[in-house]
């Protein structure tokens, strides 16, 4: 505790500013001595001084006290002689200095510099940010909150020109004796411009200075009217508001909700909830309609963050679009800040998709080309593509895109030449291995679909009188050479057959799918086998599609190959299970429950818990930037035409996908990593084993690492809980904790607000649950599904996230072709050059580490993001736990008998390793989900 309040600025203050050897400052038995006045203690109505001061305490300014020495000296001599008779006095003015720290925007645009130094000189006369001191304690006589006197920034005019990142202003507050501990400043920007503000610290307070982490930006008065309210780092659940700021608590949270109505302005803080209804533009033709996400059976869907903006000319149910590059509304606080080290990722990835695949498009979508050999593949990483360069080509030259973008002459001809995946870096043929691509479903980039096999064959849970028999046309005969001499029955009794089974989820879209032009896909079904080494291995691939009639087979199963044709047939099989692959990883398992089921938390946490909350305060790094990517990912990504359209198997009915996921498979009470483990058959409970639960596959990277990582939040989150939840009463009546989960699901999640699974938030144990849930979502399972897309999706023939021809057969008119020349008819078969770049480019993007990335264990101002000092003390001991976790995953990665993890040409697995440099590194663990 006292290395905390060393950090906490405590001792360190009253080192510095009143020196115990100082003859200004000593303190005796029933007085406390100000030189040159000495004041009694007796009256502690008058200085609000006490010998055990549990918050900070005026201390009053030798130059103020001079100033009223002779009204103060008569005082204090009769209350020498007497100081049971003596008469009430008034407090006594002093000053208090507040340190302004405003972070500069480093690139300034023309406008912005002209407005900047217009401030400057409209600071000189007066038009400046005037900020106001509140506190704690009400006046007893206003019946008001204790003001302090309006004080300004200083020197802004000054310090215009200095090109540091931090700027520090001087505000200086004159209060009284009786002010009481400080709660909030409000303050005014009469400048034309915003400023970022970082952080208040206030000093001249005898226990030390008092922190004000804001991390905002302050809009100018002409913008937002009113005054920014900002608060102390002390938290206080809403029943223990101190009086002074209790009226100031509630007028924030009001602020943040707005009223519902009207367009969104960039400059706004609003949070507040809408459907999908943004995704199409049909004002382009109807072939760019799509159907509204959220608020209808048919199409349930977590809500996202309104904009207000008007409804489109043809369809007065569709939203209208904004178009890349103008932004997307977000509450400006959730907006990417500018960093000085380098450009963030939502810059970078703007500029791909606006300047760099333009280029792309208008250099090869005339001939559509196709990779004719694996050397066109390779060319990607060790020649590059010439692609046509737009007027804007300069931007792109500044921008850290894949490895090299280069204008190679001035005939406005671009060099774009990719970084090598990971996935071939070590060892260029091993996406060819079964046992490599069996490892990818327990360590790669979507390592959370494998389930345990429970019945064999497996059955579809689908209507048969829609989709045919329900019956798999995988039999025994089709594994059982696999098995080692076992039965399948006995392979089942000891775990080890597995499967990854998308025949339920894409058989309902499949004839829709098939019909797109480019388009060609089956419902597939893998079956693995866990060998005696602790491997996986591939034994049967079942295809499915729409049954075309009653004697017509729609299922097919594919099992290794015993010669040529079959082994092209059996690679084309895989091709088609990692695009299946794909499309759940991206539309389920990545943006809808990382993404989009987290987005109705974040906004309700703004609108429903103070700042001062101190759930709010946990919760507040893991929400860092996701409204921004998300509202990015609705403009460009997943939008009609956009990047998941264009370059993923599912095309337009992507989203329809995703609806149908969240209706049928999403379960917050299930994203609990221990809860899904169990669902999914890969983990048995078992209270022997340190974290309550068994591994059914030892080596299961994925599982094993990130167990580290949810036990390790947990832990932290129950201590903290703990701490301000001693019993339930206080948990169930506190009135912001219980609206922020009430209007989570009711509002935010209202199409599955009747289901009974939804926990409820009685005690500290559900609340710990919860929180944890949406901490390791937000953290660790993000990294683990984002960070490796480009590392094993960058090689398209390993992870192709779009088919377009099937799996041949015999009365094929395409079989001919097919023998004749097997790698033309497979390489054809994957993604065209134009959509493989594309989608290339952006899943590099996606995958890269930002230079400011805030990663688990970390946080903005780690020392004064809390007042509670054994609350910072515990989450120091919570980083220390993440440093041990990456040790203990790094020596994993190092034991040969880990055979998933280690070996020739094997990648480790670092997905879920915590810290990492910038760029593309298939490691590190972000506190939120940012890309």
């Amino acid at each position: 505790m006292a290395l905390t309040n060393e950090i906490m600025g405590s001792s360190l203050v009253e080192r510095s500013l009143f020196p115990s050897s100082s003859p200004s400052f000593q303190q005796k038995r029933g007085s406390f001595l100000i030189n040159p006045v000495l004041v009694p203690l007796g009256n502690r109505r008058v200085l609000k001084l006490r010998k055990s001061a549990k918050f900070p305490v005026a201390a009053i300014s030798e130059d103020l006290v001079k100033g009223s020495s002779s009204s103060l000296s008569s005082s204090s001599s009769s209350s020498s002689s007497s100081s049971s008779s003596v008469p009430e006095e008034k407090p006594v003015k002093f000053k208090v200095r507040g340190v302004v720290t405003i972070r500069n925007k480093i690139k300034e645009d023309f406008k912005e510099t002209f407005v900047k130094h217009l401030d400057a000189l409209t600071d000189r006369i007066g038009r400046n940010v005037v900020l106001e001191l509140y506190s704690t304690e009400m006046d007893p006589k206003t019946k008001a909150a204790k003001k302090s006197s309006e004080a300004v920034l200083k020197d802004w005019s000054k310090k215009t020109n200095i090109k540091a990142e931090r700027v520090n202003y001087i505000a200086e507050f004159i209060v009284d004796s009786s002010f009481g501990e400080p709660g909030a400043i409000t303050i005014i920007n009469n400048h034309q411009q915003e400023f970022y503000l970082e952080s208040i610290t206030l000093e001249g307070f005898a226990t030390g200075p008092v922190h004000f982490p804001c991390n905002s930006f302050v809009q100018a008065r002409k913008d937002l009217p009113g005054k920014r309210i900002f608060f102390s780092n002390k938290a206080y659940l809403p029943d223990d508001t101190p009086a002074g700021i209790k009226t100031l608590r509630e007028k924030e949270l009001r602020n943040l909700r707005g009223d519902g109505s009207g367009v969104r302005k960039l400059s706004d803080r609003i949070y507040d909830y809408d459907t999908y209804n943004d995704l199409g533009n049909p004002d382009r033709g109807i072939e760019f309609a799509r159907p509204t996400l959220g608020g209808s059976e048919m199409y349930p869907y977590p809500r996202r963050c309104r904009t207000g903006r008007g409804p489109s000319d043809t369809d007065i149910t569709a939203e209208s679009r904004v178009e890349k590059p103008h932004p997307m509304y977000v509450p400006r606080d959730e907006r990417f800040e500018e960093s000085k080290q380098n450009t963030f990722s939502v810059k970078r990835l703007k500029a791909v998709l606006h300047n760099l695949l333009p280029g792309l498009k208008s250099s090869l979508s005339a001939h559509n080309q196709d990779f004719n050999d694996f050397s066109d593949v390779d060319g990607l990483y060790s020649v590059g593509l010439l692609i046509k360069l737009g007027l804007q080509d300069d931007v792109l030259k500044k921008l850290p895109l894949p490895k090299i973008f280069s204008k190679i002459q001035e005939s406005s001809q671009g060099l774009l030449k990719y970084d090598t995946p990971k996935i071939i870096s070590k060892d260029k043929f091993a996406w060819l291995r079964d046992d490599e691509f069996a490892r990818q479903a327990i360590a790669g980039v979507n390592p959370v679909t494998i389930q345990s096999l429970k019945v064999f064959p497996p059955v579809s849970k689908l209507d048969p009188e829609i989709y045919g028999p329900q019956e798999s046309a995988l039999k025994e005969e089709h594994i059982l050479s696999q098995l080692n001499g076992m039965t399948v029955q006995q392979a089942l009794d000891e775990n080890k057959l597995f499967i990854i089974d998308y025949h339920d989820i894409y058989l309902p879209f499949l004839e829709r799918i098939n019909a797109l032009d480019g388009r060609k896909s089956y419902a597939t079904r893998t079956i693995y086998y866990l060998t005696p080494l602790g491997t996986l291995k591939p034994v049967a691939i079942e295809l499915s599609l729409p049954p075309s009639g009653p004697n017509t087979p729609s299922k097919r199963v594919v099992t290794p190959p015993l010669d040529a044709t079959t082994n092209w047939m059996w690679m084309l099989a895989k091709a088609h299970v990692c695009s299946n692959d794909a499309g759940v990883h991206q539309l389920v398992n990545h943006w809808l429950r990382t993404h989009a089921c987290m987005e109705p938390f974040i906004l309700s946490a703004h609108r429903q818990l103070s700042a001062m909350h101190p759930i709010f305060k946990l919760l507040d790094p893991h929400m860092r930037y996701t409204l921004e990517i998300n509202a990015l990912a609705r403009q460009s990504l997943i939008n009609a035409d956009g990047v998941i359209e264009s370059c993923f198997t599912p095309g337009r009915y992507g989203m329809e996908i995703s609806s149908a996921a969240y209706k049928s498979f999403w379960r917050i009470d299930k994203d609990s990593l221990p809860e899904d483990l169990i669902r999914r058959g890969m983990a048995v409970p078992d209270p022997t084993q340190p974290y309550g639960l068994k591994l059914v596959m030892k080596d299961y990277p994925y599982a094993e690492d990130g167990l580290l990582i949810w036990f390790a939040i947990e832990n932290w989150v129950r201590t903290y809980v703990n701490y301000y939840y001693p019993n339930p009463t206080i948990l169930c009546n506190d009135r912001e904790l219980q609206a922020w989960y009430s209007e989570s699901i009711n509002v935010g999640h209202a199409d599955l607000k009747n289901e009974t699974w939804w926990p409820k938030l009685d005690n500290t144990e559900s609340l710990v649950s919860v929180l944890t849930i949406l901490i390791w979502n937000s953290s660790a399972q993000h990294a683990a599904l984002n960070f490796g897309q480009y590392p094993y999706g960058g090689y398209v023939p390993n992870r192709p996230p779009l088919m377009r021809r099937l799996v041949p057969e015999e009365s094929d008119p395409e079989y001919t072709s097919f023998l004749s020349d097997p790698q033309k008819y497979f390489l054809n078969a994957l993604p065209s050059l134009l959509q493989a770049s594309k989608y290339m480019a952006v899943v590099d993007t996606l995958s890269t580490h930002s230079p400011d990335e805030e990663y688990l264990g970390e946080r903005q101002q780690p020392s004064i993001w809390s007042g509670d000092a054994e609350i910072v003390e515990k989450f120091y001991e919570f980083s220390a736990e993440i440093g041990k976790i990456e040790k203990v995953i790094d020596s994993r990665n190092s034991d040969r008998n880990l055979k998933n993890r280690c070996g020739a040409g094997v990648l480790p697995y670092e997905l879920l390793a915590p810290s990492s440099e910038p760029g593309v590194t298939c490691r590190g663990v972000p506190n939120s989900v940012s890309t």
